[in-house]
């Protein structure tokens, strides 16, 4: 692995503070030769196996291993990694990152989302703390240590409700309960979730808490975030599994609402910047239209997952990277934007049980206003029970003339991929 020098790799501008390829394919294209330095946990080195990642990628000069996730302990990174002398910006590129990038990029006096307000947004009870007292709708919630506390919450408020980490990501751990489901059954699912590939294994501190549950389509929104003005904003439609486990089956670019409703969104994430303290960077929100008005489900300090970013350099033909780094080198804030066409991603849902085969991509691919198939499973690989995006098997992006159109187009490519397993036939739709 290659370690940077006592003051810094020469040459390097930016600062990523956790791993994501598919990032740094985009910066080889956007940023020069070895301007990038990489901080990831050294357990996440390992797992993820990218010691060469100075040989993968053209910007990347180096990769130091640094506790770039000791939450409870900030003053660690920065005391572990040298401030390059041309550093521009600091990147928070992963969910476990957030803390770790707002202390260095506050320590060497950068533009960031700031210490106080990056702990808030990654905790979702410290996020409902922060919101209690302002004029943002979100649900009754209560942080809770055992199954007895939840039934406590379950006999105040009904029998449904939501039960959730506080500090995970990509719907993992959250379990939605009915009147009828076993509190005991639901604790051991959302209490034993974790992503050990991803994530340092530091002393548990982790949290959990139960809410009321919220009923409504659901949407999010995503906001370039300037010295805490807002700029450009997007608003992206969602489809979620019908099940327990409300995981994200697809979404579209620019959803349609009622000006009303796109206003009171936009209205709400101003209050949500001013309630969080939230600097500088990008916000990605979502929300349930309970009644037809916004309620807060949870807030991110970083980029989206699920595609979403994609579907908006399409959809309003920009780069939202470019936005997110413009904000962080202090070069000034992003404006809105009107869409150029409409963008959607469905993901495939393939049976459970090992794939014998994959059907369908190719024509898929050659599907009228299709952008990009990706398939996460292959022959010999195992498809587990859907519970959390992690178990999505691939995904379908294309665009349209509108949101509608491109919906239709995703969601037809998509019905072309099979993924059979040795226990089920089925398409992966």
């Amino acid at each position: 692995m290659t370690q940077p020098e006592p003051s810094g790799p020469a040459g390097v501008t930016h600062v990523l503070v956790g791993y994501s390829p598919v990032m740094l394919g985009k910066l080889d294209v956007l940023l020069p030769e070895n301007s990038v330095l990489v901080v990831e946990e050294p357990a996440v080195i390992a797992a993820r196996g990218i010691d060469g990642l100075a040989d993968a990628h053209r910007c990347v000069a180096a990769l130091l291993a640094a506790p770039s996730q000791d939450e409870e302990h900030p003053h660690r990174i920065v005391a572990a990694v040298p401030r390059p002398p041309g550093v521009r910006a600091v990147v928070p590129v992963v969910e476990y990152g957030v803390v770790g990038a707002a202390a260095l990029a506050e320590a060497w006096g950068l533009p960031g989302a700031g210490p106080k307000a990056a702990r808030v947004l990654r905790d979702k009870a410290r996020l409902r703390a922060a919101v209690d007292g302002t004029d943002l709708h979100q649900p009754a919630w209560r942080l809770v240590r055992n199954p007895e506390d939840v039934n406590g919450f379950r006999a105040r408020y009904g029998a449904a409700c939501v039960l959730k980490p506080a500090g995970r990501q990509a719907s993992l751990g959250v379990r939605l309960l009915d009147a009828d489901d076993d509190t005991a059954a639901a604790w051991a699912h959302t209490t034993t979730a974790d992503e050990p590939s991803l994530r340092a294994g530091y002393p548990d501190s982790a949290r959990f808490l139960v809410e009321q549950r919220l009923y409504g389509p659901e949407v999010s929104v995503e906001a370039v975030v300037h010295e805490g003005l807002v700029g450009f904003t997007n608003i992206t439609a969602k489809t979620v599994q019908d099940s327990r486990h409300p995981v994200e089956t697809g979404h579209t670019v620019p959803a349609w609402l009622p000006g009303a409703q796109a206003d009171a969104l936009r209205g709400a994430v101003a209050v949500l910047v001013a309630a969080t303290g939230f600097r500088s960077g990008v916000l990605h929100s979502e929300w349930i239209l309970d009644g037809g008005a916004p309620h807060l489900v949870e807030c991110a300090a970083r980029l989206p997952g699920g595609g979403i970013t994609a579907l908006i350099d399409l959809a309003y033909g920009m780069d939202i990277l470019s936005a997110l780094l413009g904000v962080l080198d202090g070069s000034g804030p992003t404006a809105e934007r009107p869409p150029v066409l409409g963008a959607a991603v469905r993901f495939l849902i393939a049976p459970v049980g090992p794939v014998e085969a994959v059907e369908g991509a190719e024509e898929a691919r050659r599907a009228f206003g299709v952008e990009e198939v990706h398939l996460g499973v292959a022959p010999g690989d195992e498809v587990l029970a859907l519970t959390s995006s992690w178990e999505r098997a691939g995904y379908v992006i294309a665009t349209g003339t509108d949101a509608t159109a491109a919906a239709r187009h995703a969601e037809d490519a998509a019905a072309l991929v099979s993924v059979r397993t040795a226990r089920h036939v089925g398409g992966a739709r």
